[in-house]
């Protein structure tokens, strides 16, 4: 009986170890994700404080040889929205990050970086954008 009682609690273990997230990570992923950017910074020249939002998409692929997850992508103030994908991207795919820009009451210099966290390599990494706000008239 006390056998029995350990094969069971060895198995278990076991069990319980093969579905565990560290587990699961390697086995769906089957490696290291590596994200890498087309361009880390764009642009927009002059735009106008009413002319409405403006938008870049910032491309990307994975260069590793596991599945691609970005976890958040975090601007520096709520002028700046991001839209990122949710599922994974897989080895040799591109994605893309959309960050709008609101330009209405923000004239002047425009000068916003997105951090993008993901489970590859770099964890972490930024873009960013640039150009200049014309004031309404």
């Amino acid at each position: 009986m006390r056998t029995l009682l350990k094969i069971l609690s060895v198995a278990g273990l076991a069990l319980i170890m093969a579905v565990s997230p560290a587990g699961a990570k390697s086995k769906k992923s089957g490696g290291d994700a590596k994200i890498k950017f087309t361009e880390r910074s764009y642009d927009f020249g002059l735009i106008d404080e009413n002319g409405g939002p403006v938008s870049h998409e910032f491309e990307f692929i994975n260069e590793g040889n596991g599945n691609l997850v970005i976890s958040d992508v975090r601007t520096q103030c709520g002028c700046t929205r991001p839209e990122y994908p949710k599922n994974p991207i897989a080895p040799g795919k591109k994605g893309k990050i959309r960050i709008t820009f609101l330009p209405q009451g923000r004239p002047g210099s425009l000068n916003k970086t997105a951090t993008v966290y993901t489970n590859g390599k770099p964890s972490k990494s930024q873009i960013q954008i640039k150009g200049r706000v014309a004031p309404k008239k």
